[in-house]
């Protein structure tokens, strides 16, 4: 993580998932290998400066409340990539570190179990070639002990056996389609354009999503911000269930609005069951409705967001 440093470095790589970082105004040497979370390092970094959270906070313009789960790890989405930018510059790092244990973070896990197998596969075989020797024999004695075989079925990428001899094959990202647009603001008339299910003009790719049903909708409006911006594309999953603080995809009778908001489950004073829909800009009040006008709550499985303007 932060470690004090006087050496002359300034920089060093060691490949997917590890940075480091010379700072020369405060000596520290900033280091990631993988293991730590996002909020850990920030954390780490803030308190070895001697920052308060307020300070940080105030600095990057954000809640104190928000900096906190962020490095507590209470929060189960990543901050916006914009904010984390912020953090980068207020904490005295070189921009995109930060940005890079996030990404790795975000990454679904099945990716993220194989490219760590992969890495230490890669570095069994390097340390078996160089533990054979130079001599003509060497390769053969590997290959004769069965061990370069099994390093080459750890090294496929597409593969590998299964205990029935035959193929384990990886699942390719699906396809989900874009229906329309869902408002992060006061609820709106919803269309799904006439489409017929799981038809669309626009599609995402989608890793780790099993759902044929799934759905897509791009963000209008600020009310979900700052985990949510304009123009995201939000893929819902019926499939998945909605539990209370879930961000969800909300079809409201008889109106047919909808709206995406942050649910909660309550009751009232008289004990009837309501749904506070909760936005995460602090400058929208929540909205609460009777059960019964609730047509649709959909659940939020993943983002997917363009690049296109984002702090560098």
């Amino acid at each position: 993580m932060v470690k004090q440093n006087n050496s002359a470095q300034t920089r060093e790589s060691h490949g997917t998932g590890r940075t480091g970082e010379r700072d020369e105004r405060e000596g520290f040497l900033i280091s990631w290998d993988g293991e730590h979370s996002l909020g850990a390092v920030i954390r780490d970094r803030r308190t070895r400066l001697g920052l308060t959270l307020s300070q940080v906070a105030d600095r990057v313009g954000c809640a104190k409340s928000y900096l906190s789960e962020i490095e507590t790890g209470m929060r189960q989405r990543q901050p916006g990539l914009e904010l984390i930018g912020r953090l980068e510059s207020a904490l005295g790092l070189d921009a995109g570190q930060l940005v890079e244990i996030a990404n790795w973070e975000s990454t679904p896990a099945s990716v993220r179990e194989r490219v760590t197998s992969s890495r230490l596969a890669a570095q069994r075989l390097r340390s078996l070639l160089e533990s054979t020797g130079s001599g003509r024999d060497s390769l053969d004695r590997v290959f004769d002990s069965g061990e370069l075989r099994r390093l080459v079925d750890d090294l496929d990428p597409i593969t590998k056996p299964t205990e029935a001899g035959g193929l384990e094959l990886v699942s390719l990202p699906r396809e989900v389609p874009v229906i329309n647009r869902v408002t992060a603001g006061y609820p709106t008339e919803f269309t799904d354009l006439g489409y017929p299910a799981r038809v669309a003009d626009d599609y995402v790719r989608v890793p780790d999503i099993d759902d044929p049903d799934a759905f897509g909708a791009r963000v209008v409006g600020d009310s979900m911000q700052p985990d949510y911006r304009e123009g995201d594309v939000v893929v819902f999953s019926p499939k998945v269930p909605v539990v209370s603080g879930t961000d969800c995809f909300v079809r409201l009778e008889p109106d047919h609005e909808s709206t995406f908001k942050r649910v909660y489950f309550e009751r009232d004073s008289s004990g009837a069951e309501m749904i506070r829909l909760q936005p995460l800009n602090s400058g929208y009040p929540p909205v609460v409705v009777p059960r019964e006008r609730v047509a649709g709550l959909y659940s939020g499985v993943s983002v997917v967001r363009s690049l296109v303007g984002l702090a560098r």
